[in-house]
């Protein structure tokens, strides 16, 4: 079976690789996007994102940009909401949007017959969105019953105060749904000024994969965004180093388990070891059932059905993180051997085969991120964001393959420290006291 996984992995890689050629497309007005031509079949995805997410939100607003995403496909220029959603449903249209803590993003999939209608509809969400009095009290609803919900769950407890504990006082404490009372605030007028102050060209960001050439693009480009202010208010997020280091948060909640959250300062995706992070996350936390911590903290011992870790890069901040969630218990053993592992790895570094089984799943599983056009446009967005270059699917796996023993080590000392881990649990841990 592994040798049938394998086989199919390098299969997968052998395919996309010479398939995936990204052309740099640039309207007549200087709009620009990254594409990837695809003609098998009648169908084109466009991602899109704009520079500056949730961390914009005002503090006793908190949760605006994720309310603006719920909205903006709720009725746009001549189209109320029951008639915006008719018409994408009736051509087949696919039309959404997220935030995040840096960025406002979208995605379009359409039919290549539909291709016009479906950029002017965009266009209109973007644009022209309405923001009615009935979709924008539903959404709220639907915010605040899942934020309810949310409040009530251990991971997203922990996960909520990790980052209010380590954030504090920066933009990125506060959650991007925000919170019952953040989200009631929000009025109408703040929805219009979020579009307003942060949808621009300057901070816009564009992939396409799909059955559409650059003769094609380029023009739809400038009628799609055209519109938008050519420029934005500058993004006043300031950098930040997760603090908080060493300290342990016990959140009590009377459940037969507790979830547990650690972390200390990680990386950027710009840094010159980023890949060498990547390699020693994988072999530490972040690499499933061939991981270090699942196989002392699972396999070995049976402490718990999930531990792991993972890099977590921001546009203004880094974490090295990572969860378990155990019985009550055995949460204090669970955190020791973690803390082990994080140890050993500082100290020693990979084996020669970790090293090379890592690089041999990372290499060969990429092509997995690129299995539909919706999963490229997106990638197509995040290589510009991260500042990758045009030829960083061509140069990806090489910059893996050259990650030594000796480098993983160097990162390995720079981010891990046992000590200064800090920690939030949920649950009534036995042996696990909070530090004030």
């Amino acid at each position: 079976m592994r040798r049938l996984v394998l086989a199919l992995v390098l299969l997968l890689w052998t395919l996309p690789a010479a398939a995936v050629t990204v052309e740099r497309v640039v309207s007549p007005k200087g709009i620009e996007a990254w594409l990837v031509q695809d003609h098998a079949n009648p169908i084109l995805s466009l991602s899109l994102a704009f520079r500056g997410g949730a961390a914009l939100d005002p503090a006793p607003k908190a949760g605006l940009a994720n309310m603006v995403s719920g909205l903006l496909d709720e009725g746009a220029g001549p189209y109320d909401s029951l008639a915006f959603q008719q018409k994408i449903e009736d051509l087949a249209i696919e039309i959404g949007f997220d935030a995040g803590k840096d960025t406002f993003r979208g995605h379009l999939k359409t039919l290549t017959a539909n291709r016009d209608t479906a950029f002017e509809l965009l266009r209109l969400a973007l644009t022209q969105p309405r923001f009615d009095k009935e979709p924008v009290e539903r959404i709220r609803g639907q915010v605040l019953a899942g934020l309810l919900r949310e409040l009530q769950d251990p991971n997203s407890v922990a996960s909520r105060e990790f980052s209010r504990l380590i954030f504090a006082g920066h933009p990125y404490a506060q959650a991007v749904r925000g919170n019952p009372e953040t989200v009631k605030a929000v009025q109408v007028a703040d929805l219009r000024a979020f579009v307003k102050a942060n949808f621009a060209r300057d901070r816009l960001v564009v992939g396409v994969v799909g059955d559409i050439t650059p003769e094609q693009l380029a023009p739809l480009l400038d009628a799609t965004f055209g519109a938008l202010p050519a420029g934005a208010a500058a993004v006043r997020v300031p950098e930040t180093t997760p603090g908080a280091a060493g300290r342990i948060q016990v959140i009590a909640r009377d459940n037969p388990q507790s979830v547990a959250l650690f972390g200390q300062p990680g990386i950027k995706r710009d840094d010159p070891d980023w890949y060498a992070a990547y390699v020693m996350n994988y072999v530490l936390g972040g690499g499933g059932f061939a991981s270090r911590l699942t196989e002392q903290v699972r396999e070995k011992r049976g402490l718990a059905y999930s531990v792991y870790s993972y890099l977590i890069p921001m546009e203004h901040a880094a974490v090295v993180m990572g969860g378990v969630a155990t019985e009550n218990s055995r949460l204090a053993e669970s955190l020791e051997l973690i803390r082990a592992e994080f140890a050993r790895m500082r100290d020693h570094g990979l084996t020669e085969k970790e090293l090379a089984d890592a690089k041999t799943y990372l290499t060969g599983s990429f092509p997995l991120q690129m299995d539909s056009t919706a999963a490229i446009a997106g990638l197509l967005v995040q290589m510009q964001l991260d500042r990758l270059g045009l030829d960083y699917l061509d140069k990806r796996n090489g910059y893996i393959e050259a990650v030594s023993q000796d480098h993983v080590l160097k990162v390995a000392r720079r981010l891990l420290n046992p000590d200064t881990l800090t920690t939030v649990v949920v649950g009534k841990p036995a042996g696990v006291t909070a530090s004030h």
